[in-house]
């Protein structure tokens, strides 16, 4: 496979709000990366935005960057078109770092699809989030370690995940993540144990959560069986880790808190990206 090397890919995304409509007032794309033209499933005031990764996976030696700035009152919902594959690398490390800026009393869900890390792979990725005040972000991330269908395991590799939420030069939410295919870590019982999926879902807001803890604990009851699912309240907010075997199962329990916190917040909770489907 001819696969191009050492992309050097950025998207720069600024988002306005006026009239009761967010939209995109400036993009800046550089390839591998673009972005589609915005869409309203549920009408002018969420802007729906997706980002493609145009050369079909990532390769040792890329560096990815994103720049996401939404001014105040903005909301918008970011997700990609499907699976990111990360490719294997012998030495070079392929990363990925995206800074996000929140005005106030603007709203972002980016919600981009799974990651699929391949043996040998070599990827570094470093999110920081910066809110104003009273805004609120949701975002979460779904991580497949190898290609299980053709029965292969992380085993050789490494991925590193940096994840900071700050406010007012304040740290909200700080996630430091590691994993070595070496390490043991796959098969460990303190480690994956031989599950290859981890999920995370992330939501930070100035209002109060905490009452929507025993809501998303009933429902994910009611609908999975058999779940590894953790769920617990952060600083302002609520983080919630998927541990398995299925990534159609992670990603269902994550749209299905999704949805509830949507509702909860009195957002539409039946429309899905059209990506998605």
């Amino acid at each position: 496979m001819n696969l191009p090397t050492n992309w050097h890919g950025k998207i720069d995304l600024v988002y306005t709000h006026s009239d009761g409509k967010t939209e995109i007032k400036s993009a800046f794309c550089q390839a591998p990366l673009k972005i589609q033209r915005a869409f309203y499933p549920e009408g002018n005031s969420i802007c729906y935005s997706v980002i493609l990764h145009t050369a079909g996976g990532i390769v040792g030696g890329d560096i990815l960057t994103q720049n996401i700035y939404l001014s105040p009152n903005s909301h918008v919902l970011i997700t990609t078109p499907s699976a990111t594959k990360i490719y294997r690398s012998e030495e070079k490390k392929a990363t990925q770092e995206i800074l996000i800026k929140l005005e106030n009393n603007s709203y972002l869900e980016y919600l981009p699809q799974e990651i699929i890390v391949f043996n040998k792979s070599q990827f570094q990725q470093k999110l920081r989030v910066e809110l104003g005040n009273n805004a609120t972000w949701l975002g979460w991330e779904i991580i497949r370690f190898g290609r299980s269908a053709r029965g292969e395991t992380f085993t050789d590799g490494q991925w590193l995940n940096y994840t900071e939420v700050w406010q007012e030069n304040k740290p909200l939410w700080i996630d430091r993540q590691s994993f070595s295919g070496d390490s043991q870590l796959f098969s460990a019982v303190n480690g994956l144990a031989d599950k290859p999926v981890i999920g995370s879902l992330i939501f930070i807001s100035s209002n109060p959560v905490e009452d929507f803890l025993p809501f998303i604990k009933e429902l994910i009851n009611r609908k999975f069986n058999q779940i590894t699912l953790g769920v617990t309240t952060l600083q302002q907010g609520i983080l919630c880790r998927y541990h398995g075997n299925s990534v159609s199962e992670a990603k269902n329990c994550l749209i299905t808190i999704w949805q509830l916190l949507r509702k909860k917040q009195g957002f539409n909770s039946l429309i899905k990206p059209r990506v998605w489907l």
